[in-house]
């Protein structure tokens, strides 16, 4: 098991909660989308399974660690095991896109000539050999995109959160990236994708983590939201297990 949520609530202050009686586990290897309308939470539940916020009620247990019992000091090393794709990148200014990439492995500890033949590997895949040298300010919002996207995956982190990883690149880009997500996910990882994107989502067989006012519904086989959706749908209840 890699994250438990158990009866999960959230809210920013005193204000009401933008997550309610979350429940839900994510194995090893597994796959999911995350999607619902704009404000139904997706980014605090993201900002939950990083370790950015707290709940407000409920338990949430991280590669088997309970974290309200979990000292402060254990929590980087919990932390490094989570690559996170934010939707503001948050790169580095003063690196080139070959160091903000390589800062993970630096962190770790990897030897250098390791760094820089596995990051300029990352960098071709991902469309960016020719940009290596290159600071965030000269690239574009795809392009800076891409390279948080590397620096996220470098590691092969245990669980990866991506949060619209697809929202500033064009079709042809989008699917390299999520293959390149898929690879990652056949090495281990358990991957989610916050995405508004349901095109996106129907190309892929994976269950989808819908939000919708704050509640969280399990759907095995996606199925389009809205009035149209068409067929049966399939859903779970919240409390079964998301694999």
């Amino acid at each position: 098991m890699v994250v438990r949520f158990e009866n999960v609530g959230m809210r920013y202050g005193n204000g009401p909660e933008v997550l309610r009686d979350v429940t839900f586990t994510l194995d090893p290897g597994s796959f999911h989308f995350l999607t619902g309308p704009s404000g139904a939470g997706k980014t605090s539940l993201l900002r939950l399974m990083y370790l950015a916020q707290r709940p407000s009620r409920g338990l949430i247990n991280l590669f088997g660690r309970d974290i309200a019992t979990t000292p402060r000091r254990d929590l980087p090393a919990l932390r490094r095991r989570i690559g996170v794709v934010f939707q503001d990148f948050r790169l580095l200014d003063h690196l080139s896109a070959l160091d903000n990439v390589a800062l993970p492995l630096r962190v770790a500890g990897v030897p250098e000539s390791q760094i820089r033949t596995h990051v300029g590997e990352l960098l071709d895949w991902v469309g960016l050999s020719g940009h290596l040298g290159a600071r965030p300010a000269t690239l574009s919002g795809g392009q800076q995109q891409r390279v948080a996207i590397a620096r996220a995956v470098i590691g092969r982190p245990r669980l990866l959160l991506a949060d619209e990883p697809t929202g500033n690149v064009d079709n042809a880009i989008a699917m390299r990236l999520l293959y390149l997500f898929e690879e990652l996910n056949r090495m281990g990882t358990c991957v989610v994708i916050a995405t508004h994107n349901e095109s996106v989502i129907a190309k892929f067989d994976y269950p989808v983590l819908r939000l919708e006012g704050g509640e969280l519904t399990v759907q095995r086989a996606f199925r389009p939201a809205g009035p149209d959706r068409g067929g049966e749908r399939n859903w779970e209840r919240p409390h079964d297990r998301a694999t």
